[in-house]
């Protein structure tokens, strides 16, 4: 990664912004939204690789920071939603997107599917990932 931010500061204008935008791993909470509002089910458990490459990019800016490259200007952190019409639906969408990454616990996949059924007509499922934008000067 620190050979790829080298060669984006190479191809920058002077003074030229990088922006880092990713979603940042912190077990993410599983929620059932309707019009009458939201309930929490459960969390997703990180899996070992998603957590090594989010430290891997980390590391990654603090030290073309270090190295004088890029400063930060500004860091936010938002909430960004995944949703789906039924848990089954969230299930094999997880499954083929983000296997190997995110795990749905099969006591966090009931609950999920309990408090669905009880919710009303509208429901849905959805998934709130924690992600970081940060705008980065090149020096």
């Amino acid at each position: 990664m620190v050979h790829a931010l080298d060669e984006i500061r190479r191809t920058l204008k002077p003074n030229g912004v990088l922006i880092d935008l990713r979603p940042v791993e912190e077990n993410w909470p599983v929620e059932i939204v309707s019009s009458m509002g939201w309930q929490a089910a459960g969390r997703l458990t990180d899996l070992p690789i998603a957590v090594a490459d989010d430290e891997a990019a980390f590391n990654a800016m603090r030290e073309a920071e270090s190295k004088g490259w890029y400063f930060k200007e500004k860091e936010k952190e938002f909430a960004f939603f995944y949703y789906w019409d039924t848990p089954s639906e969230m299930k094999e969408f997880m499954d083929e997107e983000w296997e190997g990454f995110e795990k749905l616990e099969e006591s966090v996949f009931s609950a999920v599917k309990s408090a669905w059924t009880l919710a009303n007509a509208d429901a849905r499922v959805r998934v709130r990932v924690k992600m970081l934008i940060t705008r980065w000067r090149k020096t």
